[in-house]
């Protein structure tokens, strides 16, 4: 019978050596002192202009406390963009999803020209944010925009239709172009929890007599729950802070009928000269983003201890 102890070689080699703790911290304490700049100390700013009184310049002329709070929570256009940004934010996050999980489950198949498939829809995550804006923008327009012209020759009666002078149909159209552009990030996550589900329990249940819908909602779906969790979560975090498309394409017009808090807190800082109002605003937004970011970290890390 032989013993299960530790020899002193194997003992002495585990045993972590004097001093090593201190020579770990050394090499991550550049990086530490890097991010404390990058990151702190603006946070530390935007904190602090949002306890102050602030003039257009940015000089801090008194100390406010929660007075630039309870003012942003009194303006009636916060309380619209916050209605906005949910709006914005659970239809681009949700219709994403929606259309990822199908289109995912057809690139996992195996056909002729799937690398050429998956290419084409990754493509819209290889262009900017502001350069897709930018070509939807003229799209939609309503004196020359190609979507106007292609439907006038279908025969309807779409000629110099101004799509983005009312806040609804700009509003949908700055969603739809939304969830274009957050499809393949979605799809990516979506795609590498798919090559993760074991073929063989698709095998056993071809055998137990499932079908295909079977198949996908008892073991593909479930399987993915924890993918698309981890999907749901960053969309929401990148959706949430998204400034580019509803900037370019309406400037949060017409009469803030398509702003976001993003594009509310721009206004406030760069256009009416608010910096302490768009600081407090910001730090609200720092608080929902902090916690969507402490919630996909335990949820990554639920995911590891399940691999």
């Amino acid at each position: 019978m032989t013993s299960s102890k530790p020899t002193p070689a194997t003992t002495k080699a585990t045993r972590p050596r004097p001093g090593q703790g201190f020579s770990n911290l050394a090499f991550i304490l550049p990086s530490i002192l890097l991010s404390f700049v990058i990151i702190g100390y603006p946070i530390f700013e935007v904190v602090r202009m949002a306890v102050s009184d602030v003039n257009r310049f940015g000089k801090i002329q008194g100390f406010e406390g929660l007075g630039n709070f309870f003012k942003v929570f009194e303006d009636p256009i916060f309380i619209q963009s916050t209605y906005q940004t949910i709006i914005w934010t659970v239809s681009v996050v949700g219709g994403t999803v929606l259309i990822a999980i199908p289109v995912a489950i057809i690139l996992n198949e195996d056909f002729h020209g799937r690398s050429i498939a998956r290419t084409i829809v990754l493509l819209p995550w290889a262009v900017s944010l502001a350069m897709t804006a930018l070509v939807w923008r003229f799209v939609v327009n309503g004196d020359f925009g190609t979507l106007n012209l292609a439907l006038t020759q279908l025969g309807l009666p779409f000629n110099n239709h101004p799509w983005l002078a009312t806040a609804t149909s700009a509003f949908t159209i700055e969603i739809l172009v939304g969830i274009l552009v957050s499809i393949p990030f979605t799809v990516t996550i979506i795609l590498g929890g798919l090559t993760s589900i074991p073929v063989t329990l698709y095998e056993a249940a071809a055998m137990d007599g499932a079908t295909k819908w079977q198949s996908l909602t008892r073991i593909t779906i479930p399987m993915l729950k924890p993918f698309l969790q981890i999907a749901i979560v960053l969309n929401v975090i990148y959706v949430f802070n998204s400034f580019p498309i509803i900037w370019i394409m309406t400037n949060g017009g017409p009469a803030n009928g398509t702003d976001i808090l993003i594009t509310y807190v721009y206004k406030q800082a760069f256009a009416f000269g608010k910096l302490d109002i768009a600081a407090a605003a910001s730090v609200m937004m720092f608080l929902v983003l902090l916690g969507f970011s402490v919630l996909y970290l335990f949820m990554t890390r639920q995911l590891a201890e399940r691999n």
